[in-house]
C-alpha cells in the first residue's frame, strides 16, 4: 500500500464524484460532491479555508478526505468528509490516509496545536479508527456529531 492525498482539480473531481460509501454508511458522510460545494459557499465562514483531497493508493483512487482550517489559530484545523470507497474498506486505507492527512497539516501549519473531527455516535468503525489512531472526544458536540481531537506535539 503506497497511500498518497492528492488535491482534487480538474483532472480529477469526476472521479472523485463516484466514490461511495456502503448504504449504511451514507448518513455519517457528506457525499463528494456536498464536500467540494463547501469549498465555493463556505458555510463555516470566510476565514476558514478548505482543501478538498483525493485518496490514491499508487494511481487508484481509493477515497477522499478534505481538510479545513483557520490559519490564524491553534486548534481550528478539521478533518472533514473520510470516505473509503466501499470497494476498498477494510484494507487499512483509512488509517493511512489520516497518517497522511495528520502528517500533512502537522508540516504545512506549525501553529497547529490539535486537530479535530466530528463522527456520529452510532458510527462504530469511524469511533474505533479515531479512537485507535489516538483522537479523544472533547465532550463537545456540533449538530448531532462528537468533536473528537488529537493533540498535536
Amino acid at each position: 500500500m503506497n497511500v498518497q492525498l492528492k488535491v482534487v482539480t480538474r483532472q480529477n473531481w469526476e472521479e472523485a464524484l463516484t466514490l461511495e460509501v456502503e448504504q449504511h454508511q451514507s448518513k455519517f458522510v457528506p457525499t463528494v460532491a456536498v464536500s467540494l460545494a463547501k469549498v465555493y459557499i463556505k458555510p463555516d465562514g470566510e476565514n476558514i479555508e478548505y482543501i478538498p483531497f483525493a485518496i490514491y493508493d499508487q494511481e487508484e483512487m481509493v477515497g477522499f478526505i478534505m481538510h479545513a482550517f483557520d490559519e490564524s489559530t491553534s486548534n481550528m484545523y478539521w478533518i472533514n468528509g473520510l470516505i473509503i470507497d466501499k470497494k476498498f474498506q477494510g484494507k487499512g486505507y483509512g488509517k493511512a490516509a489520516l497518517t497522511e492527512v495528520v502528517r500533512w497539516i502537522s508540516n504545512k501549519f506549525t501553529q497547529c496545536k490539535e486537530i479535530r473531527l466530528t463522527v456520529y455516535r452510532e458510527n462504530y468503525t469511524g469511533i474505533n479508527l479515531y479512537k485507535n489512531f489516538g483522537f479523544v472526544p472533547t465532550g463537545e458536540v456540533y449538530g448531532d456529531e462528537d468533536v473528537w481531537r488529537l493533540i498535536i506535539k
